[in-house]
């Protein structure tokens, strides 16, 4: 069957993003929109739709004309926004790239997005430069501080060139160029419009409704798809002031909640995880906060529940989305008074949605029954940069995004994700969902952070083995107490086989595990 939204349909907007966004931003005068968490400078939201004005005329000066590419490789900063937007309004497409990308990677994405114009910061240039040699093409590098030898963004905000005047068709030009995550495969550039980004932003708003006086902390990057909608759009549309750090850090992070008098707070997983289990969380004030909402990744529900009852704020909301969505279609919204735990939330407006049998028949599963999620709506992106065949395996006929999720959707509408088709365990016959022993892990005392994926055993069969990343104070935690502590609380198919203690689990910027490093991990250890 098809699920529908149960929220009225919201008009969609056809208008540039730097347009959704800021159009309001005369309104909302002298407010502040950004502040620097770490210096405390700020941007009122007069000077930001004055400076990404003065950006976008700089850079038409420069050379930049409508269908270029620019590649905005920083981390997160109060100049983010205004580059971004200056950039969509002289009418470039933004492709955001990981600060922490290898000059070798950073030039593939140039390559397969056809950049010419790249704008980084000077601690990032040395990777920039290279990345631009290997890469070629690159007309010239910005950056937003100051650096020998290139044009620096705070000089563009001076620039008496002529405002562009560009004429953007919102349902086709491509506002954002985001590279999906790389957890499964080689990563794509994801086409999203100014249409799609833009709609997504109105379909939300009854979800989480923001404004002046809300301040949100931006932890989460920029140039991921949830930094960039959840912690710069969606709070700069509605007015609300987004305090901005470069990272994550804990101690900085507690700081800046505390000192800013934060009220929103959009994370992942793993922070869920610290903020409910680290000791530094009682040294620092938090009592300003309204609400959590998590997503990017399954958050357990019980790690959610013991994060809400620690902080003492109302239980953890989840969202649900990915980057080819724009990336939302399921929000647990802000005024549910009961939420089931562990949904991820409910249809937004506009949005339709299948359980899909995984059985690979194409048909629906039975109610109450897990599948396949598939998507349709106006955020679905328009297509994979390039790539038609990745595209049409995407996204089927009908227009149905195939999001390679497993779920199931309760009698009320609920969705429940599960976990990844592609990331499954087949151990003698039956499924087994790396993250439902994730998240078992994570309850264990001495454990701090867990990835589990699946390994060949002796025989060739597909067996679950764990990483475990161990508490500071627990080395005495051995492989057999892991075994055993799963065995007593899972059905015997989903044993855990196989442990091994790491430093880390290798982790996306969103949060997602990268499991496809793990399974590198384990062929490379077989050579």
């Amino acid at each position: 069957m098809v699920f529908r939204s149960s929220y009225a349909d919201v008009p969609a907007v056809v208008e540039p993003i730097h347009e959704a966004v800021l159009g309001r931003a005369a309104e909302y005068g002298d407010t502040v929109a950004l502040v620097d968490g770490a210096n405390g400078t700020t941007v009122t939201y007069r000077q930001l739709d004055l400076f990404h004005r003065r950006i976008a005329a700089a850079l038409a000066d420069a050379g930049l004309v409508k269908g270029d590419v620019l590649a905005l490789h920083s981390p997160n900063t109060v100049a983010y926004p205004a580059v971004f937007y200056g950039a969509t309004r002289a009418g470039a497409s933004v492709t955001t790239v990981h600060p922490l990308s290898t000059a070798e990677e950073f030039a593939k994405q140039l390559r397969d997005s056809s950049a010419r114009w790249i704008v980084t910061v000077s601690p990032l240039l040395e990777v920039a430069r290279r990345a631009a040699e290997l890469a070629a093409g690159i007309e010239e590098i910005f950056v937003c501080d100051r650096a020998d030898g290139h044009a620096s963004v705070l000089d563009m905000l001076g620039s008496t060139a002529p405002e562009p005047q560009v004429t953007i068709d919102p349902s086709e030009d491509v506002a954002a160029l985001p590279y999906s995550s790389g957890t499964t495969g080689v990563p794509k550039g994801v086409m999203l419009t100014h249409r799609s980004v833009a709609t997504n932003l109105a379909q939300l708003e009854p979800f989480i409704p923001m404004g002046p006086g809300d301040r949100i902390l931006a932890v989460l990057p920029f140039f991921h798809i949830y930094g960039l909608t959840a912690l710069m759009n969606a709070p700069l549309r509605q007015g609300a002031t987004v305090v901005v750090l470069s990272r994550f850090e804990l101690d900085p992070f507690l700081s800046a909640i505390q000192e800013h008098r934060i009220s929103g707070l959009y994370v992942a997983p793993p922070i869920v995880l610290a903020l409910a289990k680290h000791p530094a969380v009682v040294k620092y004030d938090l009592s300003s906060l309204r609400y959590i909402v998590s997503a990017a990744a399954p958050l357990d529900a019980r790690l959610a529940e013991a994060c809400s009852r620690r902080l003492g704020v109302p239980p953890v909301r989840q969202a649900y989305g990915m980057t080819e969505l724009s990336p939302g279609t399921h929000v647990v919204p802000l005024a549910a008074q009961n939420p089931p735990p562990g949904a991820v939330g409910l249809l937004l407006p506009n949005t339709e949605m299948r359980v899909l049998a995984l059985d690979g028949s194409g048909e629906d599963a039975g109610a109450g029954q897990e599948g396949e999620i598939a998507i349709r709506g106006p955020q679905v992106m328009k297509g994979y940069l390039g790539r038609p065949d990745a595209t049409a395996a995407m996204i089927d006929a009908d227009g149905w995004v195939h999001t390679g999720d497993i779920g199931r959707v309760d009698e009320d509408g609920w969705l429940f994700v599960v976990d990844r088709v592609k990331e499954l365990i087949k151990y003698n016959g039956f499924q087994v969902a790396p993250a439902e022993l994730e998240a078992l892990l994570l309850t264990h005392a001495s454990v701090a952070d867990a990835a589990v994926i699946g390994v060949p055993d002796d025989d060739g069969n597909e067996v679950p083995k764990a990483y475990v990343v161990r508490q500071p104070d627990a080395e005495e935690l051995t492989e057999d107490d892991v075994l055993a502590f799963v065995a007593e609380r899972v059905a015997p198919y989903k044993k855990v086989r196989r442990v091994e203690f790491t430093a880390g689990i290798p982790r996306a910027a969103s949060g997602k595990i990268l499991r496809r490093e793990l399974r590198d991990r384990e062929n490379r250890s077989k050579e």
